[in-house]
């Protein structure tokens, strides 16, 4: 029977997702594991797996639409089944907010059309020698035929014993990569079959052009300002001498490429001190839950990383437990999927406390909002060569300016003090760091 693929619910506060775009098209063979779109929620863009097998059919939510978590967005079909007209609750997808009524319309239209003859001609059932239909997927049977497979001598391993590809090549002698065939090109799957909506205000002239929000940038929105205006804010700030610290990532740096050959950032070392701190002062790594605080038992480092549409904070998960080099390689693995829309939804949990560095954009210093519902994020300015006085004589510097921006309800001010003062002590003594 024809399966619903439905909207899916890729994180915690996730309500409704835009389509991104499809990456599979009407018509297109379906496997278990295949990416077959591209999803925006209220934390970033995350890729859409498949869960069944099939032929996709009935697309009803065009690339650029939003639609509530549960709705079906399209229809898998099995071997003899034909297309049909999509179920009643995702006939009719809610318009994304960069469309106008005019475009959707013809966006909606223009689905219709392409799902009628796009719709995939139904596949002659095959047949075992005692008369029964055998149950396989159709990418099976092209690759079955391809072989010579013989489907009736064939265990499925599928859902109801269907025979899946893995079935069949592992049951063909030498099997052939029939799989580069039945596959489109990324191009060819990622072309959009309804046309470009119109942009809603083309910049003519001097006049002012609207800029629809994404699903993020409006959970960003709302999440800030439910932190500035129910959280009580307050603000410390240090100034650390940074010449320490560059000299011994100097040292490590060359050294490392003598061995595993990983470079580190001074992010990754303030990152490391975030964390010693988090675990010696530990009233500061926690929250607050109305009628009590929690004090978390590990720490988790939301890193703030900047992407094309807003702001995303993966978690280093249990922190304390790691090394330098493995905090290092974790923050630059996810900095590289986030900006490729990779990550998944569950790198989003579990943040304790939080950084956020714009060192790298020359900012010296800056007051960071707080990240519900943690209590403290530390803002870290960039490394700035200035005169400094020392042993009574002015001479030239290295100094770096850290903010620590805390929930008043859970850390009064001796505490994040004492917590900031750890961080610059970690960070004029690396040497303690990396013991």
């Amino acid at each position: 029977m024809p399966i619903n693929i439905e909207m899916p619910k890729l994180s915690d506060t996730m309500t409704e997702g835009t389509v991104v775009r499809w990456l599979k098209k009407e018509g297109e063979e379906i496997e278990i594991g295949d990416i077959i779109a591209e999803i925006e929620t209220d934390k970033a863009t995350m890729e859409m797996e498949a869960f069944d097998e099939g032929t996709l059919s009935n697309i009803s939510i065009p690339e650029g639409s939003k639609a509530e978590v549960g709705s079906v967005m399209a229809i898998l079909l099995e071997d003899g089944e034909s297309g049909g007209t999509a179920p009643a609750a995702a006939a009719a997808p809610v318009a994304a907010a960069t469309t106008p009524p005019a475009a959707a319309s013809a966006l909606a239209s223009a689905a219709s059309a392409n799902a009628a003859s796009a719709a995939p001609t139904p596949a002659a059932p095959v047949i075992s020698n005692n008369g029964e239909r055998i149950k396989a997927s159709p990418l099976a049977k092209k690759i079955a035929a391809a072989e010579g497979v013989d489907l009736s001598a064939v265990t499925g391993t599928g859902p109801g014993g269907r025979i899946v590809k893995v079935d069949v090549v592992g049951a063909a002698a030498n099997p052939a990569p029939a799989t580069t065939a039945a596959a489109p090109t990324q191009a060819a799957a990622a072309t959009p079959a309804t046309p470009a909506p119109q942009a809603i205000n083309p910049v003519a002239g001097d006049e002012d052009q609207k800029l629809p929000l994404s699903n993020m940038r409006k959970i960003i929105a709302d999440r800030l300002l439910t932190s500035k205006t129910t959280i009580p804010h307050f603000y410390l700030h240090l100034e650390v001498d940074a010449a320490p610290l560059m000299a011994i990532r100097k040292q490590i740096n060359a050294q490392a490429e003598q061995t595993h050959g990983n470079k580190y950032t001074l992010n990754d070392f303030i990152v490391k001190a975030l964390i010693n701190a988090s675990v010696a002062v530990p009233e500061v790594n926690a929250s607050y839950a109305g009628d009590h605080v929690v004090q978390f038992a590990h720490v988790g480092v939301s890193v703030a990383i900047a992407v094309e549409d807003g702001l995303v904070t993966p978690v280093v998960k249990n922190a304390e437990t790691k090394s330098l080099l493995q905090i290092s390689k974790e923050i630059k693995d996810m900095a590289v999927r986030a900006r490729d829309n990779k990550l998944k939804p569950n790198e989003f949990d579990g943040g304790t406390v939080t950084i956020s560095n714009l060192g790298a954009w020359g900012i010296e210093s800056f007051d960071a909002i707080i990240n519900p519902p943690q209590a403290a994020i530390l803002s870290v300015g960039g490394a700035i060569e200035k005169p400094v006085v020392k042993d009574g004589a002015i001479v030239p510097g290295l100094r770096m300016n850290l903010g620590l921006s805390c929930d008043h309800r859970v850390v009064d001010g001796a505490v994040a003090a004492k917590f900031l003062s750890e961080i610059k002590r970690l960070l004029e003594n690396p040497a303690l760091m990396l013991v």
